[in-house]
């Protein structure tokens, strides 16, 4: 086949494929997409067996319904950052070395620090992935 025809259909193809997760079709609930919002990775050095040092990372999102509170977690989203790092590092300390992280724990603490920082409930913490290398 022609490579050109290709180049040219590709465009196409993936407006066609985009189009019904844009109008909120099956399974591209235009909701959750429109309530979520990343807030990104936090890191910290943790500490593994034989006394290497590590790295913690957590990702984390907000589920916001509430418009208001939307506008207002995107505008506190840099002190939420710097919140959530201090989390992990305080996460990444406590963590013994051959354990697993108390991702529950993590999570409330977490949640609790974004309460705190909005001035009211309301937003939801999404852990992307919590892990240690």
């Amino acid at each position: 086949m022609n490579r050109r025809a290709l180049l040219a259909l590709s465009p196409l193809m993936l407006a066609a494929h985009a189009a019904p997760a844009l109008a909120g079709g099956p399974g591209g609930g235009s909701t959750s997409q429109a309530s979520y919002f990343r807030i990104g990775s936090s890191t910290a050095n943790a500490p593994r067996s034989g006394g290497r040092a590590g790295i913690m990372t957590v990702e984390t999102g907000l589920d916001v319904p509430d418009a208001a509170l939307r506008a207002r977690a995107e505008q506190a989203a840099p002190r939420l950052r710097a919140a959530y790092a201090a989390v992990t590092q305080r996460a990444a300390r406590l963590t013994p070395p051959h354990a697993a992280p108390d991702v529950a724990r993590l999570s409330a603490e977490l949640q609790a620090t974004t309460d705190r920082i909005l001035g009211r409930a309301g937003a939801r913490l999404l852990l992307g992935s919590v892990m240690v290398v």
